[in-house]
């Protein structure tokens, strides 16, 4: 790559960079002034009064001798005797082109596109990619690699406001090697629904990459050897929204022992997103009678969102 193209490049992930923050502050609109080459100084006589051209000089954009002249004048070009304070005015009325979008929500309010690159140049794309290929070699944990059939890295469209973060894969999960298939998947899919989402229009992980044998609880060392990968996951989506599913998930990314009942109704924060947490879809599917409180969880995602949803609660 050339040092014009790097320079290029490195301009256009600084306004994207830009253009995140303030809609991430809440700017959906701007103003936006295009810059126009300023007119030519008008020539000043001694008092400063702008003096009339001499005999002979030609004006500012006026053809040269033996250029063809065209029978309407050019655009900016001084009529005659024209004071140049008027065609200052002028010229600054004519720069102001009105307002663009910075950010606008589509159907659902869940596929807002984020910047393009992430901050080595890379795709988001390419940097899962490469992320995933890391992860597939890991050989960190001894017992999750000899059980695993294979890693479970994550779905979803890498360019979205919400993260859905899990525990680990189950034996669904490690079969196919995608998260939620299997019960707790079909579940979680009408919980999506239920709030005017699609699941495609979201990112789903897990905290562990690996299935544990006989799908255990995860050890705090494997939660551990796996962070730097959901970190840096997390670090490459940026969703303004993540929603813990269970307690290994909430007490991982959040580095606290709190229980689940006390840490669901408050927003708390994980760098720039906001962290909401419910329970796993698995446990609802053990105790039914919790998918009220679990529905009150995804109807103050929800509002933090800015998406209205019905009351009624998921299946």
């Amino acid at each position: 790559m050339d040092e014009e193209s790097q320079r290029i490049g490195a301009w256009r992930r600084l306004l994207a960079d830009q253009l995140e923050s303030l809609r991430r502050a809440g700017v959906e609109q701007m103003a936006v002034r295009q810059t126009a080459a300023p007119p030519a100084a008008c020539p000043r006589d001694g008092n400063g009064t702008a003096a009339p051209p001499r005999a002979n000089e030609p004006r500012a954009n006026e053809p040269r001798a033996n250029e063809p002249r065209a029978n309407e004048p050019r655009a900016n070009e001084p009529r005659a005797n024209e004071p140049c304070s008027e065609r200052g005015r002028e010229r600054g009325a004519a720069d102001d082109v009105g307002t663009a979008v910075v950010a606008a929500l589509p159907d659902a309010g869940a596929g807002n596109v984020h910047r393009g690159e992430t901050a080595d140049g890379m795709g988001l794309g390419q940097s899962l990619d490469r992320l995933r290929r890391e992860v597939e070699s890991c050989a960190r944990c001894p017992e999750l690699v000899r059980n695993r059939t294979r890693t479970v890295f994550g779905v979803g469209t890498p360019r979205t406001r919400l993260c859905l973060l899990g525990e680990a894969p189950g034996a669904d999960e490690d079969r196919i090697g995608e998260p939620f298939v299997g019960r707790a998947g079909e579940l979680l899919n009408k919980m999506i629904a239920a709030c005017t989402l699609r699941r495609e229009d979201l990112y789903i992980l897990n905290v562990l990459k690996c299935r544990p044998p006989d799908n255990r609880t995860p050890e705090p060392n494997e939660v551990e050897n796996c962070r730097p990968y959901l970190e840096r996951q997390l670090d490459i989506l940026r969703p303004e929204f993540i929603c813990c599913l269970g307690a290994v998930a909430a007490q991982s990314l959040l580095r606290t022992t709190t229980p689940v009942g006390k840490l669901r109704g408050v927003v708390h924060a994980w760098k720039e997103a906001k962290v909401i947490v419910t329970y796993h879809p698995a446990y609802l599917l053990r105790s039914p009678n919790q998918k009220r409180a679990a529905w009150d969880d995804l109807q103050l995602l929800m509002a933090q969102m800015g998406i209205s949803v019905p009351h009624s609660q998921p299946g």
